[in-house]
Order: C-alpha cells, then structure tokens, then sequence
C-alpha cells in the first residue's frame, strides 16, 4: 500500500456523477464492443478519408484482413505492434486488427525523432512497425535492441513488406481475456520520462461505456452524426472519443491526416460535420482567423475540446462563432482511461454546464479532492489534488511498479497531480495543471526528458525545464542552465536535433546556479516565477 493511502471514513468527500451508475459491458474484448452495431450500420459510411470512404462493412472486413495478415507476419497475443502512422483508414485497421490477436497497439508520433521512436520500440518490445516509408530511415538510424519487421502502407522501401492483408479466414482463434493488454500509449504522467500505461480490453471497453451507454448516454452520439478527427489518433483524446467512441455509436468518422486551416473548414462544411473534438489551440484557432468566416459550419451540434483546460474567453469565443453548437470539455488522463469528467451538456438530454466546468465526474466512477500535504480529503469548494478511482483506470505502467505505486495508491486512487474543486452542482474546475508537466498545444513535454538530454552536453553543469506562458501554444518549454561556454542557439539545436517539434526550447537563460531544496529537488515554482518576471521586463 502507498504510503499516501488513506482508509476511507465517513468523513471521506466522495463524488459521483449526476448520472445514475449504468451496468457495465461484461468480459466483452474491445475490437467486439466497438463494433457491436456492425448488423445494424453496416451500409453506412465509417470512414471518411481524403480520396477514400468505408462502410462499417468495410471496415470491419478489413481490420480482420489486415490481422490475418500480421498473423502471418507471426504476431501472436501479447505481441506489441506499433502503429507509427498519421489519421488514415490504416491506423484504424492496424489497432483493431491489434485487438482481434490479442496484441497490443502502442501508437507513436510520426514526427519523433529516431531517438524518441527507438525509445518507445525499445520499452514496448515491439515486434512490428506500422508506417509509411519517409519514416523507415528513422527507425533504422537507431542499433536495434530486438528484432521487429517493418510494413507500410505504401510502396515499401528495401527490407520492408508491404501493409499485411490476408483472407478473413485466415484469423486464427485467440483466447483473449478482458484483463489482457490491448493499448500501451506512452505517457508522462504528471512527471518524469515516458512510460507504457497499459490499458486492458475492460479498461477501455468500460470508458467507451461510461459515456455512450444507457438511457441517458453521457456523450450522446448518433449514427447521422460525422464526427470530426483531425486531432491525431496517436494521442488517447483523439482515440477514445473519435475513434472508439465514433465506433460504438455507428457515426462516420472525418479522417484529416494533416490540419491546414482552409482545407480543414472546407472538410467541415463538405461532410456537414456535426461532432467536433478539439483543443484549446485548435479553439483559438477558430476564433481568431477571418477565413473561418467564409465557411458554413452551421452542421455542428457538439463541440468537445479536451487533453487541456480551455479558457473561459476562448470558449465564450467560440460560442460567439457557432452559437448552434453545444460546447463543454472534458478532462482525463491517459493513465485513467482515459476520461475522468465530461460535460453534461453532451447528453441525451443535456444538464446545463456553467462555462469554464470540465464536466461531471463520469458515471460508475469516483472522485475525490485531497490536500495535498495531508492526503485528507476536501469538501465542495476548496481546490485539492483530484484523485479519481474506477474500473476505467490503466493497469499500470509498463515494467514499473514504483511508478505505479506512485500514481495509484492501496485504496485503488488514481493520484493525478492536477489541482481541482467541485463546486455545489457537482462540476468539476481545474484551477493548475499537473505541477511539472508542460502541455504545448496539448501535446505533453516532460520537463525531465529534457533535463536528461541537457545534461548529457559535456559543458552544461546543472539545468532545469519550465513551462512559459504562450498565446498560440498554451505553454512552451523553457530552460534554465548553468554553463559558461555556450550560447543560447547552441543548447537549441542540441536539443532541438533529438527531439519532435513540440519539445524543442523556445529560450535559454544562463544562470549561476538552479534553485533546489535540500533534498535536491528543483524549485520550479522560482523558476517559473522568474520566467514571468523576465517576461514582463521585456
């Protein structure tokens, strides 16, 4: 047991949603459950992609061709098989046909570096690459520390083999388990390096059900919608409720592999898109740029922004824009998996939502706000680290039980490090993100990552990350660091040649020495308040 664990008392602050708890999916695998209206939509349009469209059909039929094909590539249960692709129908094939073996998907950022994909290849233990060949170099820049084949999706270059697709038949029977591992996203949690959360089948079959099922759906989707996925399906938002959500209710899916403003808008107003799932930047987006202007998007019933909190004048923006559209937000983790609240207002029959509320707890879910210091739980109203417990949540973190012990204490509590309060109706407010990870455009960049990488230059003596305010991103990484030979562009392209875009410094200041306390630990709360400091000199 952690040591933060508490025994539950009466005294204990525990809330539920305003939904009332649903029966739950029972030993049902996911692949299964999403596609569970198969008989009933089966003429209808799933994926909508650039010069492509599917039928549920279709889809259905080629995901289970595509894992007779990895079967013959000799993926069996328990295998990893990364899917390293931007939106397309394959992506979508790839991970359901991942869950139809009884392996499991660990999904990448195309644009990593091949430092960074031979990282997640490495802790993954990943047998097989999904791609497209401009990636292939990155994953041979890399010594291989275990064997993987590599496909594409398109012409494959030397030493790769074409994306596998094989007869129906030709599926093997796999027993399968509910508990068993069908995801493994990487993620920082609310610090330190990337780490595999290992989601099961009844992790995310239950999450999908918490907001999709019963008389009164917590996310109400309907077979007419489209549902907008230009976020990329790599990260968990975009996964869970463009894609696995999307599934489960029969609606087609707009695939947009590449955001380009017009071309987005253009999509929008050509599929009639009615669901939108966005973040804040893509929100900002909308509101400020004139071309949007120029485009019907009156189809749009529901816009749910998510992966960060988004501000109360951006959403009243937003609302200005497409005031035919519900708007509210969600809030999770890819650790609880992955959502922990959403708004009401999404429902069948919707609860008002007050702007700047991420929503309810979600249903067959619990949440408590804890003091920090003590671990005591707080009543309504008083800000708290916000602790969630429920069948959703990962089963740990992949080859770490520290961490996960770290994250998930003995009475089952996911500790999610961000600072919160429920108010009287029960909705939740994130007042501070998690204390040390940075979210640019809400993308996670783990101050430790790059405090790893910087001290790793033989003429850096000590470093420390920060987040630093910014209008278009939300927030960027910032260093501080103590040498006395280097120049401010030199430590950017140091860093900059081994990390993705996101990661990459937008400043250096050159200090004496890093503040820390006397156990060593870097008081960023200093750093970051001298950051505001320099920021508002200039």
């Amino acid at each position: 047991m952690s040591e933060r664990a508490e025994p539950e008392t009466p005294q204990t602050h525990i809330f539920r949603s305003k939904l009332p708890d649903i029966p739950l999916p029972n030993n049902l695998l996911l692949h299964t459950y999403c596609f569970l209206k198969l008989p009933q939509v089966s003429h209808r349009t799933c994926l909508i992609a650039a010069a492509r469209t599917y039928t549920y059909a279709e889809t259905h039929s080629a995901s289970r061709k595509v894992a007779a094909g990895m079967s013959k590539l000799g993926i069996q249960k328990g295998d990893a098989v990364m899917i390293l692709l931007p939106n397309s129908p394959e992506f979508v094939f790839s991970f359901m046909a991942a869950s139809m073996l009884g392996a499991v998907a660990t999904t990448a950022n195309p644009s990593y570096t091949a430092a960074e994909i031979a990282k997640q290849l490495a802790a993954s233990n990943a047998k097989l690459v999904v791609t497209l060949s401009e990636n292939v170099p990155k994953l041979h820049q890399q010594e291989r520390q275990h064997f993987f084949k590599v496909v594409t999706v398109d012409d494959p270059p030397e030493n790769c083999t074409r994306f596998p697709e094989g007869d129906e038949s030709g599926v093997p029977e796999v027993e399968i388990s509910a508990e068993d591992a069908v995801a493994l996203p990487f993620s920082s949690g609310t610090t330190g390096l990337a780490k595999g959360v290992i989601l099961t089948h009844k992790s995310l079959v239950t999450s999908v059900a918490q907001q999709m099922e019963g008389e009164n759906p917590n996310m109400y989707l309907k077979e007419e919608d489209v549902v907008l996925c230009v976020l990329p399906l790599f990260h968990i938002f975009s996964m869970h409720i463009a894609m696995m959500c999307a599934l489960r209710a029969g609606s087609a899916i707009l695939l947009i592999e590449k955001f380009e403003m017009r071309k987005l808008l253009e999509a929008i107003e050509r599929q009639r898109v009615t669901v939108a799932i966005v973040v804040p930047p893509l929100v900002a987006a909308l509101t400020k740029n004139s071309t949007v202007e120029e485009y019907d998007l009156r189809s749009i019933r529901l816009v749910i922004s998510g992966a960060a909190p988004l501000g109360q004048q951006a959403e009243e923006a937003l609302r200005k824009r497409l005031p035919n559209a519900i708007l509210g937000q969600g809030y999770g983790m890819t650790e609880g998996g992955p959502v922990l609240t959403m708004s009401l207002g999404f429902a069948k029959y919707p609860f008002p939502t007050k702007s700047g509320s991420c929503g309810t707890v979600i249903r067959n879910g619990e949440l408590k706000i804890i003091d920090p210091l003590t671990s005591f739980s707080l009543p309504r109203n008083h800000s708290g680290e916000i602790c969630v417990r429920g069948p959703q949540i990962m089963k740990g973190y992949l080859n770490d039980e520290e961490a996960t012990a770290a994250a998930i204490d003995g009475d089952g509590w996911l500790h999610t490090g961000d600072i919160g309060y429920v108010d009287d109706d029960d909705e939740v407010f994130l007042v501070d993100r998690a204390k040390e990870l940075i979210k640019f455009k809400g993308f996670q960049v783990p101050p430790a990552e790059l405090e790893d990488l910087l001290m790793r230059h033989p003429s850096i003596a000590d470093a420390a990350v920060v987040p630093q305010n910014d209008d278009a991103a939300g927030e960027v990484p910032v260093a501080f660091v103590v040498s006395f030979d280097l120049t401010e562009d030199a430590v950017k392209d140091f860093i900059a040649k081994q990390v993705v875009f996101y990661k990459r410094l937008h400043k250096v200041y050159f200090v004496d020495e890093i503040p820390k306390s006397s156990t060593g630990k870097i008081l960023r709360k200093e750093l970051r308040a001298k950051v505001g400091s320099i920021i508002q000199r200039t």
